[in-house]
């Protein structure tokens, strides 16, 4: 088994006719082969779950005014880098 397939799971799954003649073509269109419909249906799961967590995400703050919103997001980025800056130092000494 090469060390790319130990990352790897093979899923069984089921659509309609339409959507695989539509992704076949769409492929096909761009010069893309058949292996590259399962790094297709990868990056698109991906963008699909970043997309979902994004708008729940929104959901929950938005009963916050952008000021305040950017003020949290302001101080969980400075905290993180003090975080990593903490870790960093740690590591070389």
């Amino acid at each position: 088994m090469s060390a790319t397939n130990l990352n790897q799971t093979r899923w069984t799954v089921s659509v309609s006719k339409d959507t695989d003649t539509a992704l076949r073509v769409f492929l096909a269109q761009r010069g893309l082969k058949k292996g590259d419909m399962s790094k297709f249906i990868e990056e698109s799961v991906r963008w699909r779950v970043f997309d979902q967590s994004m708008t729940e995400a929104q959901s929950k703050f938005s009963d916050m005014s952008p000021t305040d919103l950017q003020a949290l997001i302001d101080e969980a980025s400075i905290s993180i880098k003090n975080e990593m800056r903490q870790e960093f130092v740690g590591n070389i000494g």
